[in-house]
């Protein structure tokens, strides 16, 4: 009796479109990054300026009830909510530091450990393109920073209203919603360029963390040297931090640091990104999926 081998028959079923076929990209990583360790304590540690600049929005409307604060200058300069007070909040050093650092924990390895292990392959033999692969590892990182810089701006309009219990704020500064959105936005739209161009130039995802933490910092000591012996403000535009914080003072209507246009440091920043999709572009191939 003679046996016939059955070999590979191909699959004859349509493929299921999703709406967001990156979604599962994104949930992965965010589950992944949460597994990690320490990473829940230094999560909520990038919370507390948040929880800091809250208190600040409660004691100004109950400024009464703090009144052996009132002979400090400073402190009532602070517990003025305006566009100022949000601006202080979304430049701050802390901020961005406490952002860095979400970006060793969750960024660092987005792109690195899919080299490491030859993952891509797995991906693109998937019904997805290259650009739902960026969208869903972009997604991670947008989801961390969105926690630390949108939800926190809009809850703090939200606690001004209700601690108020009027919309004279609102009224008054119709188009702060706007600037905190827009930029959250920005700025989670650098930072994510950023840590998956720097995740995809190395298979070592802790190699990828000290690059994320040493070229932000060492910008700003380039910026230090060189401003420090030709004393030129343009040398500012050196320093990732600094233009970041010279947009966000653009965005809120505040005046920058440096005495520098604003719409400059958009620019490099907008260079940078575009740089670093020109690179991912062409680092992350993809393969084509016969349908």
């Amino acid at each position: 009796m003679s046996i016939k081998e059955k070999g590979y028959t191909h699959w004859d079923g349509k493929l299921k479109k999703m709406k967001f076929p990156w979604k599962p990209i994104t949930q992965c990583g965010i589950k992944l990054t949460f597994k990690k360790k320490f990473f829940k304590f230094s999560f909520f540690l990038t919370l507390v300026p948040a929880l800091i600049y809250l208190a600040g929005i409660y004691a100004s409307e109950k400024i009464e009830d703090f009144s052996f604060l009132t002979r400090d200058t400073d402190t009532l300069s602070f517990l003025k909510v305006d566009p100022k007070y949000f601006s202080s909040y979304f430049t701050s050093d802390t901020l961005l530091f406490m952002i860095i650092l979400l970006m060793v924990f969750c960024g660092a390895g987005l792109i690195s450990d899919d080299l490491k292990y030859n993952s891509l392959q797995l991906y693109f033999s998937r019904p997805i393109k290259k650009n739902d692969y960026f969208m869903g590892k972009a997604a991670v990182i947008a989801f961390f920073i969105f926690i630390v810089t949108l939800i926190p701006g809009i809850v703090f309009i939200v606690m001004k209203l209700i601690f108020s219990g009027s919309f004279r704020f609102l009224a008054s500064f119709p188009w702060l919603i706007f600037s905190v959105v827009g930029y959250s936005i920005f700025i989670t739209t650098f930072f994510a360029f950023y840590t998956l161009f720097l995740s995809s130039l190395n298979k070592n995802r802790r190699y990828v963390g000290i690059l994320i933490f040493g070229l932000y910092f060492f910008s700003e000591i380039i910026f230090g040297i060189f401003f420090g012996i030709f004393k030129s403000k343009y040398f500012a535009l050196l320093s990732i931090e600094v233009n970041l914080q010279q947009v966000g003072a653009g965005f809120f209507g505040q005046k920058p640091v440096y005495d520098i246009p604003w719409i400059l440091s958009f620019l490099i920043i907008t260079m940078i990104c575009i740089l670093a999709a020109i690179v991912l572009k062409r680092k992350i191939r993809s393969v084509e999926v016969v349908k």
